[in-house]
């Protein structure tokens, strides 16, 4: 038993490295692979478990991007607070529902918006407007808010893929200040989704840990690497977005056959 914990935790570390790396190297999307990594290589086994996990992992990264974000003067606050506190309310609707769903069908779903993630990743980032701030902001910043909290409670994921976009659509920022003030969205809806699934006992705590470690270290390397490969990013982009779409696939196999 202690030599199966042992191989856990390596395999945490290991794999919460690989999100580090990905997230640091290429952006938005690599923390869509943290729940399959938990369920099928650390083996959690339990797909709530997997997901109150990724969520806390998921709030604790967003943070720790958020300071050197915000030191570049990239974190437009008002904006940051007004989205996030209408999503930190979808967020926990979202993960409330997560829970009661079942844990077959939570991964079917969560595969075909791997899919989803794919494509987004594939079509690339494109700038705002520019208008910053539109008229009337607040409100859409609200609806938008609330909207990708609800998806991002539901499946313990980030969501920078559709923050980032929504915050350009209600506001006009640029895609660099979209970035740095959808962190904070991030980490606050991560730690919202991952209380409401601790409430439950569905957040393995050591796996956690491990996996933020890992996280830690692979995003220091990713960070490194990302300047030396920035001519072949696209290559990259796409390398990892077929990634994605296999292991969604797989996902799907399993959880039909299941």
């Amino acid at each position: 038993m202690p030599h199966l914990l042992t191989l856990q935790a390596l395999l945490a570390v290991v794999c919460g490295s690989a999100v580090g790396f990905s997230l640091a190297l290429i952006g938005g999307g690599g923390s869509i692979l943290a729940v399959p990594l938990l369920l099928y290589v650390v083996g959690l086994h339990d797909p709530h478990l997997a997901i109150g996990t990724s969520a806390l992992v998921v709030s604790f990264n967003a943070f720790a991007n958020l300071i050197p974000h915000a030191r570049a003067g990239h974190v437009r606050w008002k904006v940051a607070f007004t989205f996030a506190a209408a999503g930190v309310l979808g967020a926990f609707v979202g993960s409330t529902i997560g829970k009661a769903i079942n844990g077959h069908h939570l991964l079917v779903l969560f595969a075909l918006l791997m899919l989803v993630v794919a494509g987004f990743m594939l079509r690339g980032r494109r700038g705002g407007s520019g208008r910053y701030p539109l008229p009337g902001m607040y409100p859409r910043l609200g609806a938008v808010g609330l909207g990708t909290g609800s998806l991002a409670g539901f499946f313990g994921i980030g969501g920078g893929f559709l923050i980032v976009p929504g915050l350009m659509f209600a506001s006009g920022m640029e895609i660099i200040h979209a970035i740095g003030t959808s962190l904070f969205a991030v980490g606050a809806f991560g730690l919202t989704a991952a209380t409401n699934y601790a409430v439950s006992g569905l957040v393995d705590w050591p796996v956690a840990g491990e996996f933020i470690a890992g996280g830690i270290v692979g995003g220091w390397l990713g960070a490194l690497g990302a300047k030396r490969l920035a001519k072949t990013r696209g290559a990259l982009n796409l390398i990892f977005a077929l990634a994605i779409i296999a292991v969604a696939i797989l996902m799907l196999v399993k959880s039909l056959r299941g």
